[in-house]
Protein backbone atom coordinates (compact mmCIF):
# COMPACT_ATOMS: atom_id res chain seq x y z
CA UNK A 1 0.00 0.00 0.00
CA UNK A 2 1.19 3.58 -1.30
CA UNK A 3 0.64 6.87 0.80
CA UNK A 4 -0.83 9.49 -2.03
CA UNK A 5 -0.84 12.30 0.56
CA UNK A 6 -3.71 14.55 0.89
CA UNK A 7 -6.48 14.11 -1.23
CA UNK A 8 -6.96 16.50 -4.54
CA UNK A 9 -9.77 15.22 -5.93
CA UNK A 10 -12.65 13.00 -5.20
CA UNK A 11 -15.83 12.49 -7.38
CA UNK A 12 -15.05 15.80 -9.41
CA UNK A 13 -14.79 18.00 -6.79
CA UNK A 14 -11.33 19.50 -6.15
CA UNK A 15 -9.79 20.01 -2.97
CA UNK A 16 -7.82 23.10 -2.07
CA UNK A 17 -6.01 23.29 0.93
CA UNK A 18 -4.53 26.21 2.67
CA UNK A 19 -2.57 24.89 5.97
CA UNK A 20 -1.66 27.94 6.49
CA UNK A 21 -4.45 29.77 7.43
CA UNK A 22 -6.52 26.70 7.96
CA UNK A 23 -8.92 26.71 5.09
CA UNK A 24 -10.12 24.07 2.51
CA UNK A 25 -11.88 24.85 -0.25
CA UNK A 26 -14.28 22.52 -2.40
CA UNK A 27 -14.99 23.52 -6.35
CA UNK A 28 -15.73 21.80 -9.48
CA UNK A 29 -13.84 23.92 -11.99
CA UNK A 30 -12.88 21.43 -13.98
CA UNK A 31 -16.25 19.72 -13.94
CA UNK A 32 -18.50 23.03 -15.21
CA UNK A 33 -15.82 23.49 -17.85
CA UNK A 34 -16.37 20.57 -19.03
CA UNK A 35 -19.72 20.44 -18.67
CA UNK A 36 -19.95 23.96 -20.96
CA UNK A 37 -17.61 22.51 -23.38
CA UNK A 38 -19.78 19.49 -23.85
CA UNK A 39 -22.96 21.74 -24.68
CA UNK A 40 -20.80 24.34 -26.93
CA UNK A 41 -21.02 26.81 -24.40
CA UNK A 42 -18.02 27.31 -23.37
CA UNK A 43 -17.51 30.61 -25.40
CA UNK A 44 -21.01 31.84 -24.53
CA UNK A 45 -21.48 35.40 -22.71
CA UNK A 46 -21.39 35.31 -19.07
CA UNK A 47 -24.22 36.34 -16.98
CA UNK A 48 -24.35 37.47 -13.63
CA UNK A 49 -27.43 35.69 -11.86
CA UNK A 50 -28.33 31.62 -12.01
CA UNK A 51 -31.78 32.42 -13.03
CA UNK A 52 -33.58 35.94 -14.56
CA UNK A 53 -36.51 37.50 -12.84
CA UNK A 54 -38.19 38.08 -16.37
CA UNK A 55 -38.59 34.49 -16.54
CA UNK A 56 -42.29 33.45 -16.57
CA UNK A 57 -41.40 29.29 -17.53
CA UNK A 58 -45.06 27.21 -17.72
CA UNK A 59 -45.90 23.42 -19.22
CA UNK A 60 -47.70 25.53 -22.05
CA UNK A 61 -44.15 26.38 -23.66
CA UNK A 62 -44.10 22.66 -24.39
CA UNK A 63 -44.09 21.73 -28.01
CA UNK A 64 -47.41 21.48 -29.44
CA UNK A 65 -46.50 20.41 -33.66
CA UNK A 66 -44.64 17.65 -35.23
CA UNK A 67 -41.82 20.07 -36.38
CA UNK A 68 -41.17 21.41 -33.01
CA UNK A 69 -41.29 18.45 -31.61
CA UNK A 70 -38.89 16.71 -33.81
CA UNK A 71 -36.85 19.40 -33.54
CA UNK A 72 -36.28 19.24 -29.41
CA UNK A 73 -35.93 15.57 -29.78
CA UNK A 74 -32.38 16.36 -31.30
CA UNK A 75 -31.78 18.87 -27.69
CA UNK A 76 -29.52 17.59 -25.38
CA UNK A 77 -32.48 19.16 -21.92
CA UNK A 78 -32.23 16.07 -19.64
CA UNK A 79 -28.68 15.68 -20.04
CA UNK A 80 -27.91 19.46 -19.48
CA UNK A 81 -30.31 19.85 -16.90
CA UNK A 82 -28.63 16.59 -15.64
CA UNK A 83 -25.45 17.59 -15.52
CA UNK A 84 -25.68 21.11 -13.82
CA UNK A 85 -27.82 19.23 -11.07
CA UNK A 86 -24.49 17.19 -10.63
CA UNK A 87 -22.80 20.73 -10.10
CA UNK A 88 -25.63 21.96 -7.76
CA UNK A 89 -25.59 18.56 -5.46
CA UNK A 90 -21.84 19.03 -4.64
CA UNK A 91 -20.74 22.53 -4.33
CA UNK A 92 -23.19 25.42 -5.90
CA UNK A 93 -26.41 25.96 -3.70
CA UNK A 94 -26.33 29.44 -5.51
CA UNK A 95 -28.27 27.27 -8.84
CA UNK A 96 -30.69 25.25 -6.52
CA UNK A 97 -33.21 27.29 -7.37
CA UNK A 98 -32.91 27.33 -11.34
CA UNK A 99 -32.09 23.96 -10.67
CA UNK A 100 -35.32 23.08 -9.71
CA UNK A 101 -37.36 24.58 -11.97
CA UNK A 102 -36.20 23.25 -15.33
CA UNK A 103 -36.01 19.78 -13.69
CA UNK A 104 -39.57 20.43 -13.84
CA UNK A 105 -39.96 20.41 -17.40
CA UNK A 106 -37.66 17.26 -18.19
CA UNK A 107 -40.46 15.10 -19.94
CA UNK A 108 -41.06 17.70 -22.51
CA UNK A 109 -39.15 20.46 -23.28
CA UNK A 110 -39.89 23.35 -25.26
CA UNK A 111 -37.34 26.27 -27.05
CA UNK A 112 -38.40 28.55 -24.14
CA UNK A 113 -37.15 26.07 -21.67
CA UNK A 114 -33.81 25.30 -23.56
CA UNK A 115 -33.21 28.77 -23.60
CA UNK A 116 -33.31 29.35 -20.08
CA UNK A 117 -30.86 26.08 -19.12
CA UNK A 118 -28.14 27.54 -21.66
CA UNK A 119 -28.85 31.00 -19.60
CA UNK A 120 -27.74 28.50 -16.22
CA UNK A 121 -24.52 27.55 -18.43
CA UNK A 122 -23.67 31.03 -19.48
CA UNK A 123 -24.11 31.77 -15.24
CA UNK A 124 -21.92 29.02 -14.31
CA UNK A 125 -19.29 30.51 -16.83
CA UNK A 126 -19.15 33.18 -15.15
CA UNK A 127 -18.50 31.73 -11.32
CA UNK A 128 -15.98 28.71 -12.28
CA UNK A 129 -14.35 29.63 -9.60
CA UNK A 130 -17.46 29.48 -6.69
CA UNK A 131 -17.66 26.82 -4.32
CA UNK A 132 -17.15 26.01 -0.60
CA UNK A 133 -15.09 27.60 1.76
CA UNK A 134 -14.18 25.69 4.99
CA UNK A 135 -12.44 27.94 7.66
CA UNK A 136 -10.97 26.68 10.86
CA UNK A 137 -11.31 30.07 12.23
CA UNK A 138 -14.81 29.69 12.21
CA UNK A 139 -15.15 26.55 13.66
CA UNK A 140 -18.17 26.14 15.50
CA UNK A 141 -20.79 23.59 16.74
CA UNK A 142 -23.89 25.53 15.86
CA UNK A 143 -25.70 24.75 12.69
CA UNK A 144 -27.61 27.87 11.25
CA UNK A 145 -30.56 27.85 8.76
CA UNK A 146 -32.05 30.01 6.48
CA UNK A 147 -35.55 29.08 4.94
CA UNK A 148 -37.44 31.15 2.60
CA UNK A 149 -40.90 30.18 0.06
CA UNK A 150 -42.29 32.47 -2.44
CA UNK A 151 -45.69 32.28 -3.20
CA UNK A 152 -48.03 30.00 -6.26
CA UNK A 153 -44.98 30.75 -8.19
CA UNK A 154 -45.21 27.45 -10.38
CA UNK A 155 -47.44 28.73 -13.25
CA UNK A 156 -48.68 25.16 -13.90
CA UNK A 157 -50.28 23.62 -10.59
CA UNK A 158 -49.90 27.32 -8.42
CA UNK A 159 -47.56 25.84 -6.00
CA UNK A 160 -45.01 27.37 -3.75
CA UNK A 161 -41.72 27.17 -3.63
CA UNK A 162 -39.32 25.83 -0.58
CA UNK A 163 -35.80 26.69 -0.31
CA UNK A 164 -33.05 26.23 2.59
CA UNK A 165 -30.07 26.54 3.40
CA UNK A 166 -28.06 24.99 6.68
CA UNK A 167 -24.45 26.46 7.57
CA UNK A 168 -21.86 24.89 10.38
CA UNK A 169 -18.68 26.57 10.78
CA UNK A 170 -19.78 29.44 8.02
CA UNK A 171 -19.92 27.08 5.04
CA UNK A 172 -23.44 25.45 3.37
CA UNK A 173 -23.59 22.42 4.35
CA UNK A 174 -26.91 21.01 3.39
CA UNK A 175 -29.21 22.98 0.92
CA UNK A 176 -32.99 22.03 -1.28
CA UNK A 177 -35.27 23.62 -3.07
CA UNK A 178 -38.27 22.61 -3.93
CA UNK A 179 -41.83 22.81 -4.59
CA UNK A 180 -44.43 22.11 -1.89
CA UNK A 181 -46.36 19.43 -1.87
CA UNK A 182 -49.94 20.81 -1.19
CA UNK A 183 -51.47 24.20 -3.07
CA UNK A 184 -50.98 27.32 -0.24
CA UNK A 185 -53.66 29.70 -0.45
CA UNK A 186 -52.13 32.26 1.21
CA UNK A 187 -48.10 33.88 1.30
CA UNK A 188 -48.85 33.14 5.61
CA UNK A 189 -49.60 29.21 4.65
CA UNK A 190 -46.69 28.64 2.24
CA UNK A 191 -44.34 30.57 4.89
CA UNK A 192 -45.86 28.29 7.50
CA UNK A 193 -45.23 24.81 4.97
CA UNK A 194 -41.68 25.92 4.35
CA UNK A 195 -40.57 26.21 8.10
CA UNK A 196 -42.44 22.84 8.85
CA UNK A 197 -40.29 21.34 5.93
CA UNK A 198 -37.22 22.93 7.43
CA UNK A 199 -37.48 22.09 11.41
CA UNK A 200 -37.88 18.57 9.88
CA UNK A 201 -34.42 18.77 8.36
CA UNK A 202 -33.54 20.24 11.48
CA UNK A 203 -33.94 17.33 13.96
CA UNK A 204 -31.95 15.13 11.09
CA UNK A 205 -29.71 17.79 11.20
CA UNK A 206 -29.40 17.14 14.87
CA UNK A 207 -28.97 13.93 15.26
CA UNK A 208 -26.35 13.86 12.49
CA UNK A 209 -24.22 16.42 14.00
CA UNK A 210 -24.27 14.63 17.62
CA UNK A 211 -23.07 11.17 16.29
CA UNK A 212 -20.23 13.27 14.57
Amino acid sequence: MKNLGAAKKILGMEITRDKSVGKLFLSQQAYVKKVLKRFNMDNAKPVTVPFAAHFKLSADMSPKTYEEMEHMSSVPYSSAVGSIMYAMVCTRPDISHAVSVMSRYMACPGKEHWQVVKWILRYLKSTTDVGLTFDRAKMSDSVIGYVDSDFAGDLDKRKSLTSYLFTLSGSAINWKATLQTTVALSTTEAECIALAEVVKEVLWLQDSTCTV
